[in-house]
């Protein structure tokens, strides 16, 4: 059987105004126009739905079972209709992101804002590493992935929208905490607890090394950098990782920034997204919003970081 929207708003407002002509009056439409298609939708269920009572109709058995059905597709039709408005006025909807480790020592900020003022939209947030990054951009399960250098695949977007400075840490009693301008090679003399190999971190340190000629003595590897903090803090060697993901530690004095020279390795943090999926008004949102804060807070925050990595005998060679 086959109902269209059209023949169920009709019916309903025969059923309830009881008459054709008050229906007719109701839906601006001919009262020959409304009999029409009460008619098709009599031949569609292949019963007759109303009875004529002088000047009113009533139903039959088999037309009240046709409202109550034609009632449903016009309350859900109602609600789908609010959604979507809801849904392009970002009154809802739902963002799946996936984000770097190291993107999530700022990355809760960025959404509290954008909840704040889309708290409509509800945010799910994985953390992760590279690895899985990139096996998430293949399967393109995600709506957006905040991440460092991303893959050279044409089949994703990429928009560069935060730097990410890597700089050496030390613990605060660490010998070569407050020496200036410390080389490669002497540096190269100390043990180091690392990120594990294929991480973004670690692929831009070698590719830094190679470049210098100079190998660094691997005490321990680790998964994540809260992980590698508290090995330089503990004493195990010294460390590498984003300046972002230090600042409480070099506020309260645990750890420093070492003044090494190539240092800090200048980086960027990507919003990636496959070109074949289309976003989602909240993924557009979110995108746009990101975008729109790194142009207005970006200088400020390059600025910022600056002058702390300054202030803490940090030169990078750009």
């Amino acid at each position: 059987m086959y109902i269209t929207t059209r023949q169920s708003r009709i019916f309903e407002a025969v059923a309830e105004t009881g008459s054709i002509t008050r229906a007719a009056e109701t839906l601006h439409l001919t009262q020959p126009a409304v009999s029409m298609q009460v008619r098709k939708l009599e031949e569609a269920a292949g019963l007759p739905l109303i009875e004529h009572q002088g000047r009113r109709i009533r139903l039959t058995a088999a037309g009240r079972e046709m409202l109550y059905y034609c009632r449903r597709i016009n309350r859900t039709l109602l609600e789908a209709r609010r959604r979507f408005e809801q849904l392009r006025n970002l009154g809802c909807g739902h963002l799946h992101l996936a984000v770097a480790s190291t993107v999530n020592y700022f990355a809760t900020e960025l959404i509290a804002r954008f909840h704040r003022r889309h708290p409509g939209i509800q945010v799910r947030m994985d953390v992760t590493n590279r690895e899985h990054l990139l096996q998430i951009l293949e399967e393109g399960d995600r709506d957006l992935v905040l991440m460092g250098q991303p893959p050279d695949s044409g089949e994703l977007e990429a928009v560069a929208f935060m730097d990410n400075p890597l700089v050496v840490i030390a613990a605060a009693d660490h010998p070569l905490v407050g020496k200036r301008r410390i080389t490669m090679k002497r540096l190269a003399r100390e043990p180091f607890v690392l990120r594990e190999s294929g991480s973004g971190t670690r692929m831009a340190l070698e590719r830094l090394l190679a470049r210098k000629g100079i190998r660094l003595e691997v005490q321990m590897e680790m998964n994540s950098n809260e992980a590698i903090k508290q090995a330089v803090i503990a004493g195990l060697g010294l460390g590498i990782v984003s300046l972002h993901t230090v600042r409480m530690e070099l506020e309260t004095g645990r750890l420093q920034v070492l003044e090494v020279a190539g240092f800090p390795i200048l980086r960027k943090w990507y919003l990636v997204h496959r070109k074949d999926r289309c976003l989602s008004p909240a993924a557009e949102e979110f995108k746009r919003y990101l975008l729109e804060y790194a142009e207005r807070e970006g200088r400020e925050g390059r600025d910022r970081i600056a002058t702390e990595a300054h202030g803490r005998g940090v030169r990078g060679e750009g």
